[in-house]
């Protein structure tokens, strides 16, 4: 259990973010703080450390300088990448009584849809920034037009002179005070600001300490952006508000090297660390046994996992996996929440382990729960999100009457208590819809409609689905309707189109799929290569998802309502039905048809350097496996967006490179996107790398249709040379 005299000074003392920041400065360990890791650290070497007194100070300069431009009350854009400045630039915030706006850094060569709505929607006036971004802010505007009519700070070079830090006015919040606007995650073109009040974040803290079994011994490891509920909320603060240490990196630091996060667990002997689903998926896949070599994950007794489905096989693969290396299965804590209930919703208890349920298909159909004690035919297995906290009230709802459920119905999850966040920035409307919500019935409430659906068994919470279609890859919120509106305007033929997007899982992972129904005057325009080229290059540029599918289909033939809009549930089930009206379809593991590529022995580079065309060739080899593709079918000068290149595809490639190169060079991941095509990028690494002769890379042998099963599964032997191939390339 929570560490009691621990959590009882933390509130008796701490009604703020701020008198809590104080009091650990006074009451903390020397030392006690937060240690960043770089992107390149191979097993977790430091690269920063800061303390709780040295974010005190740090912070204070920073309000200083806000106060002298008379900031307070309004809103700050933090446009911080992960790292130690962005944590100071927070509390600067708080210190001079200015709203932080959380946001990730924009590509430097593409406009951020996302960012344009949240600075249409929040009217900030000022933007924190490092010095490393600040000195891009030219480039910045020049995609993002909003920026040009805000002032900026470069947070890391405010003048350090004790004098300026004596000029802040001391600014004292309340519990009810708006500490920041949280952003919600995926919609490009209507994210909302959740307004979370210093108490909202202060009860979470303490449903997260208590139900993880935190405790002043505890320590942790975090990769999950800062600008992101769980990675701030229940990484930075929690910490702060246990009075521990945690580790931090870079999110591209694990998706270039899963095994860092683990090495980092094991050499901090860190108690608490987890992410959503994928992120555990990710390691099976990724971290060879060589890797594994002196891992000790003995110390983890709190891995949760949250943000996205929680698949039971993933729990056991991982588990198997990294048993040998000291991890225990009892260590996995699934857990929900929603930035709306500032973070955390349920979970737990720690040790305990997961509980799955078998729970009937058909009956799911219908929102009832019939449950059997062991997995059979017809029933699906669906993850606990654990136990609910008595310090707050979650019931389940019919949606439609707003009626409590009995026990072995499925309906809406409502949330009532002090995590429950103050509503959304500057939208009356859909605030008194979300959270204030009453049982028609009684009259209790208001209540936070979450939009979830699930059920409670003996006190631990089950989430089935979603009321609306939300799409959840990797983690992170994707509205379907903002992708659609994408697939809409990115081909001629596709205007007017009704589309429709949703997930399927393919090997235990949620792929898109999107099937469209062009108008029919548009018909005679349509060329599949250029169409699925078009819509994977979009959806890629503006979402960072890859497409597994697209469908298109006959005029008038998809499902849609009687008032004309297209039901995506009916569109799926008819897709994995093969029960579309298709005029024509690609999909990423159909069999393709490659003729045989000629053999280009590498040249033997002289001087020590590769030169470009060496680089191209590598690199076209390595995109045409991973992204599934004939190496024809690779051109230099197309955008690497333009063959669905994502974040977590771009991060690969440039560590693949790093690693083909070493030693020399470290890239950095957002490689792909600061040289957007094969030549570019080929022509500045040959002007920057110098490298030993490596020898020539095999060519895999040509695809045909003949590797393929009848289910479109690649035969043994090509399977084993692909993986030969992807091994090689990293």
């Amino acid at each position: 259990m929570c560490n009691s005299s621990l959590n009882q000074n933390s509130n008796q003392n701490s009604s703020t973010l701020l008198n809590l920041l104080r009091f650990r400065v006074s009451n903390s360990k020397p030392g006690t703080g937060y240690t960043f890791l770089s992107d390149v650290a191979e097993g977790g070497s430091a690269a920063a450390h800061l303390t709780f007194a040295e974010l005190d100070r740090k912070a204070t300069l920073i309000a200083a300088h806000l106060q002298a431009q008379n900031r307070a009350g309004e809103r700050a854009l933090l446009l911080f990448s992960a790292g130690l400045d962005y944590i100071a630039a927070f509390f600067g915030c708080l210190y001079a009584g200015i709203t932080a706006v959380p946001v990730y850094p924009p590509h430097r060569t593409r406009p951020d849809l996302r960012l344009q709505a949240i600075l249409q929607d929040a009217q900030p006036t000022i933007t924190l920034a490092t010095s490393e971004i600040y000195a891009e802010r030219e480039t910045l505007t020049l995609h993002n037009p909003n920026l040009q009519y805000m002032r900026w700070l470069a947070t890391d070079t405010v003048n350090p002179d004790a004098d300026v830090a004596a000029t802040r006015q001391p600014y004292e919040a309340t519990p009810d005070t708006l500490a920041f606007l949280q952003y919600t995650s995926g919609s490009t073109g209507n994210p909302k600001g959740v307004m979370l009040s210093h108490g909202n974040l202060l009860h979470n803290l303490s449903l997260i300490g208590n139900s993880f079994g935190h405790a002043a011994n505890s320590s942790g490891v975090i990769w999950l952006p800062p600008f992101h509920d769980m990675g701030l909320i229940g990484g930075l603060l929690q910490a702060l508000y246990l009075g521990v240490n945690v580790t931090l990196m870079s999110p591209v630091s694990f998706l270039q090297k899963p095994v860092r996060w683990l090495q980092a667990i094991s050499q901090t002997r860190a108690t608490t660390s987890g992410g959503p689903n994928f992120a555990y998926d990710l390691c099976v896949r990724k971290i060879t046994p060589e890797q594994c070599s002196g891992l000790d994950l003995s110390s983890w007794d709190v891995a949760f996992c949250g943000a996205e489905p929680v698949r039971a096989e993933t729990l056991d693969t991982f588990a198997k996996t990294f048993a040998p290396y000291g991890f225990r299965k009892e260590a996995f804590l699934p857990c929900y929440g929603l930035a709306e209930g500032t973070l955390f919703v349920s979970g737990g208890p720690k040790l305990r382990g997961p509980l799955v349920h078998s729970v009937q298909e058909q009956a799911l159909t219908h929102n009832k729960v019939v449950l059997s004690a062991a997995p059979e035919a017809g029933y699906q297995q669906l993850v606990s999100c654990g136990a609910v906290s008595s310090n707050q009230e979650v019931i389940i709802v019919n949606p439609d009457t707003c009626v409590r459920c009995a026990a072995d119905e499925v309906g809406e999850v409502w949330v009532r208590g002090l995590s429950v966040a103050q509503g959304y920035w500057n939208r009356p409307e859909e605030t008194a819809q979300t959270f204030h919500a009453k049982l028609a019935d009684t009259g209790a409430g208001p209540f936070m409609r979450t939009g979830d659906l699930g059920f409670i068994h003996e006190g631990n919470l089950c989430i089935t689905g979603r009321i609306k279609d939300l799409i959840i890859i990797r983690g992170l919120n994707h509205y379907p309707q903002d992708i659609e509106l994408t697939v809409t305007n990115c081909h001629p033929a596709l205007q007017g189109s009704f589309n429709a997007a949703f997930t399927v899982e393919i090997a235990g992972e949620e792929k898109l799929v999107v099937i469209t129904e062009p108008d029919r005057t548009q018909l005679r325009k349509l060329n599949l290569a250029d169409v699925v080229s078009a819509v994977r290059g979009a959806v890629s540029a503006q979402h960072a998802l890859q497409l597994h599918a697209l469908c298109l289909v006959r005029p008038t033939t998809l499902p849609k309502t009687t008032s004309g809009k297209v039901q995506r549930r009916a569109t799926r089930a008819a897709f994995l039905n093969a029960e579309l009206n298709e005029l024509d379809a690609w999909r990423a593991d159909a069999p393709q048809v490659m003729p045989a590529p000629n053999v280009i022995e590498s040249p033997k580079p002289t001087l020590q350097h590769r030169p470009a065309s060496e680089i191209q060739n590598w690199m076209t080899r390595w995109l045409a496996a991973k992204m599934k593709l004939p190496a024809h079918a690779i051109e230099p000068n197309k955008p690497f967006a333009e063959y669905g290149l994502d974040s977590l595809t771009a991060a690969e490639m440039a560590q693949a490179l790093s690693d083909w190169l070493k030693p020399a060079a470290d890239l950095k991941p957002t490689l792909a996107w600061d040289y957007p095509t094969l030549a570019v990028l080929a022509a500045h690494l040959a002007a920057q790398v110098a490298a030993p002769p490596l020898p020539s890379l095999p060519i895999a042998q040509p695809v045909v249709a003949a590797h393929f099963g009848p289910s479109g599964a690649l035969s043994s032997e090509l399977a084993q040379e692909l993986a030969q191939l992807e091994k090689l390339l990293g």
